[in-house]
C-alpha cells in the first residue's frame, strides 16, 4: 500500500490523524495534512482506508499493491 494526500484539497478537519496517528499529522499554523508514513506497515492498513472513507475533502489516496 502507498498512501498519498493532496494538501490543497485538505480542510483540516484531523479525521486522518484521529483515525491513524502514526501515519497522519497536521500542520500547527493551518492543521493541513501532513503524511508521515507513505507506505504503512500492514497492520494500519485497514485505519488507513478508513481514514481516506472519512476524509471530507477527499484528499487522500490510498493505493493498493
Amino acid at each position: 500500500m502507498r498512501v498519498s494526500v493532496d494538501t490543497e484539497m485538505c480542510c483540516g478537519s484531523g479525521q486522518c490523524v484521529l483515525a491513524v496517528p502514526e501515519v497522519f499529522d497536521q500542520c500547527e499554523e493551518d492543521g493541513i495534512v501532513r503524511l508521515l508514513d507513505e507506505h504503512p506497515d500492514g497492520e494500519h492498513h485497514e485505519d488507513v482506508r478508513a481514514a481516506a472513507a472519512v476524509c471530507p475533502a477527499g484528499a487522500i489516496t490510498v493505493h493498493e499493491g
